[in-house]
Formats: structure tokens, sequence, C-alpha cells
């Protein structure tokens, strides 16, 4: 990182930090590892392959009704999914003020309106709160704190209550960020959890996208490539590769 901007800090959140790179800016939270990142030439995409890869779902459901975001980071996908889907509801639970601040502020996350809601709440609180109500569609999940050493809240029964709060055919995505053994245990709770689970190839320095489905979907790959394709046109997202990791998960399973 060749450039660094001012931090922003409440003593009762990690602190957020900048840093720019090549025409792209990093969210920071306290420490080196990386928590989001922006183009600053075009603050609308989205730059870092796993965060491309939580998007996997929109090879199983394009007209999602209520998106929501556990884990704003630098606020990537809540605007992609913002921008793209202008049907779609759209939550974003975050407990740190000043991330929602700095997004708002340095990452051209849009204001509140009658689609996009940004709350500052504990995820887990979220999600309890809404238990047994089946009324999202598709749920995000990239919870870290400072240390990024595993997810937050990576317990059975956080997994569980989230497959509660999903529609009937609601998906999942999850970015695990651990050693194996983390890893490991994460998706057998996710396999207790939900009907169907799945997982891209490592990324971007030891991410790993898991797709979770409460209800296992039905379609073949040359359909899934075909879809892939309509998505890459359409939001230059690398979706054909998201095809091809879950056929090389599927001939490993």
């Amino acid at each position: 990182m060749n450039k660094n901007t001012p931090s922003v800090h409440n003593s009762d959140y990690p602190r957020v930090t900048l840093t720019e790179f090549r025409g792209v800016l990093f969210l920071h939270l306290g420490t080196d590892w990386i928590q989001g990142a922006m183009r600053l030439g075009k603050p609308n995409e989205i730059v870092l392959d796993y965060v491309q890869q939580m998007m996997i779902w929109m090879l199983f459901k394009d007209r999602p009704s209520h998106i929501v975001q556990l884990g704003l980071g630098s606020a990537a996908l809540t605007k992609f999914c913002y921008h793209h889907f202008s049907e779609s509801r759209i939550t974003a639970i975050e407990l740190n003020p000043e991330v929602i601040r700095i997004c708002r502020n340095t990452f051209h996350l849009p204001e509140d309106d009658h689609r996009l809601t940004v709350l500052q709440a504990d995820a887990r609180n979220y999600i309890e709160a809404k238990k047994y109500r089946n009324e999202i569609d598709i749920l995000q999940i990239d919870l870290y704190d400072e240390q990024a050493a595993a997810p937050l809240f990576d317990t059975l029964e956080f997994y569980k209550s989230c497959a509660d709060v999903l529609t009937a055919d609601g998906i999942v995505t999850l970015n695990i960020f651990g050693n194996e053994s983390n890893r490991s245990k994460s998706i057998e709770a996710l396999q207790a959890c939900f009907d169907s689970v799945a997982w891209l190839p490592e990324v971007d320095g030891g991410n790993v996208i898991v797709i979770a489905f409460k209800e296992s979907p039905s379609i073949g790959f040359e359909d899934l490539y075909r879809r892939a394709q309509t998505i890459r046109r359409k939001t230059k997202l690398k979706s054909e590769r998201w095809v091809e990791g879950l056929y090389e998960w599927m001939r490993g399973s």
C-alpha cells in the first residue's frame, strides 16, 4: 500500500483505516487485513474475487424480494445489489458505526430510501429477532472482527437461525476465512442446517465462499453455464468461474 489516509475511530469499536494502491481504496479494521475494497474510477464494481463469488446465488435466483447483508465491509455487495436488483429490498447490518459512516462518506454507499436500509446493529440479534419469519430470500454473511481469524457466530445455533429466517427456497452465501480445521467445522455446521451445501475453490489468500440452500436446487451444469454467461454480459462478474468451481466441488465431493 503506498498511500495512507487518516483513520477514524470510536473507542468502542476497532479503528477504521484506509489505504490506496493503484487506484483501489482498501478498508481495514486496525490491522493489515483487508475488509473491503473499491476501485476509485468505478465505485459500483466489485473488485475482490471472493466478494464477487458471494453473488453466486445469482445462478439460482434472479428476482429476490429481500436481500440481507451481514457485515457491511466497504459496502461492495450492498451497492451492487442496490444498483442491479431494482425491485429488491436491500438490508445491511453493521455493528461498527464508523464503518457505516465511512461507507457513506467515502465508498459511495447511498442513503437509505424505500429499498435500502442500513442498520447499526448486532448481526446475531438481528437474525434472532427475525427467527421463523421466513422472509429473507438471500442472506450474505461476511462477519469478521479486526483479527479476521474465523467467522463470527460460527455455531450450529446461529446457522440454524439463519436457515429459519429464509423463505422456502432461500439461499445463504458465506465467506469462510481461516485454517482448514475451522473451515471444516463451519461447513459441517452448515450441512446440519441446510438441505444442500457447496463451496468454491479458495481465492484471495484464504477466502472460501460457501453457498447453502434451504431447499436443494434442481438444475444442470449446462443451464448454470448459460446463466453465468448472461450474468457476465450484464454485470462483468466472473460468473463462469463460479460454475467451474461448483463442477470442481462436485467432482471432489
